[in-house]
């Protein structure tokens, strides 16, 4: 059953369309775009976020300028292991922030490896409250321009969306993301399928969806259609990780799926049992991650197993 705060959302988009479906449209985009509050939603979550927080105590803080505002990473160095010289990047999803993956950022850390992990736009220490694939890709990008070449990216969500049009050249006006290796945990490859379903959720009509998709193409540059992630995959064929869990109710495993078979260098981890925001805790999926971003071979295609 729908929430009452979209039902009168819904209400108010029907009645807006009847006067006009370009500003019903354009103010869907928008509303698309805003970014959630930054504070935990329950118990559990307020609990992993401290627990995220005291981990990052440690970390240091670099402050990176984009076009518009700034985007906060925070460096794990090495620590008690012998350092092996890779450096890997993490990018969390729509509504998140660091703090939720610092579990897979100590296992990344466990392997010798530096990690960067960054705070999306209107997340997290960065500024804002608004966040669309091309801005998600231009703190991605700054983050390697600062840093230097990532051996390996991992994003969850949203963040493996953004990676994926970063290492795509999506927008033209940034530089491509250059990471030798990709995971994606959780992803969406298809953002029209994201997109359609938002207008379906906030229950828009055909020429508010249309006053939409040009809204995003204008501030954006891309048709919807183009931020697409297994046309990236093939563009790029880099070796590319993809786990996600059958049982996802946020992004439905099809999302996955289209990857199968594109090229010999994507291979898939399906974690189920895990859901959505789990899975980036669960053991055997860091496991993995942290094996597959850090292999000494870039161009090892062995087989990842299922864990069910």
């Amino acid at each position: 059953m729908p929430s009452f705060p979209l039902k009168v959302t819904r209400l108010a988009f029907t009645g807006l369309e009847k006067m006009s479906p370009t500003l019903a449209g354009r103010l869907a985009f928008e509303l698309f775009c805003r970014t959630p509050s930054r504070r935990p939603k329950g118990a559990k979550a307020k609990q992993v976020f401290l627990t995220g927080r005291n981990r990052l105590r440690q970390a240091q803080t670099v402050r990176l300028a984009l076009s518009r505002g700034m985007a906060a990473v925070h460096v794990l160095a090495v620590q008690g292991v012998p350092a092996n010289g890779r450096r890997v990047l993490v990018v969390h999803g729509w509504g998140s922030r660091v703090e939720y993956l610092t579990d897979l950022a100590t296992g990344l850390r466990q392997t010798g490896t530096e990690v960067v992990m960054l705070d999306l736009p209107g997340h997290g220490a960065s500024s804002g409250r608004r966040l669309d694939l091309k801005i998600a890709a231009e703190a991605i990008v700054a983050a390697e321009r600062h840093f230097g070449r990532f051996d390996g990216v991992v994003g969850h969500s949203f963040g493996g969306a953004a990676v994926m049009m970063a290492a795509g050249h999506v927008f033209p006006e940034l530089q491509p993301l250059n990471a030798a290796r990709i995971a994606l945990i959780g992803s969406p490859s298809s953002m029209g399928e994201v997109f359609n379903g938002f207008a379906s959720t906030v229950g828009l009509g055909r020429g508010s969806v249309g006053a939409m998709r040009n809204r995003a193409m204008e501030l954006v540059g891309a048709q919807v259609e183009d931020l697409d992630g297994v046309a990236v995959a093939r563009r790029i064929d880099r070796p590319l990780l993809v786990v996600h869990a059958e049982d996802d109710k946020e992004v439905n495993v099809g999302h996955a799926q289209r990857y199968l078979g594109v090229s010999p260098h994507v291979r898939h981890l399906w974690a189920n049992g895990h859901g959505h925001r789990r899975i980036v805790s669960a053991p055997e999926v860091i496991h993995a991650v942290s094996s597959f971003l850090t292999a000494a071979d870039a161009s090892d295609n062995s087989r990842v197993r299922a864990v069910s």
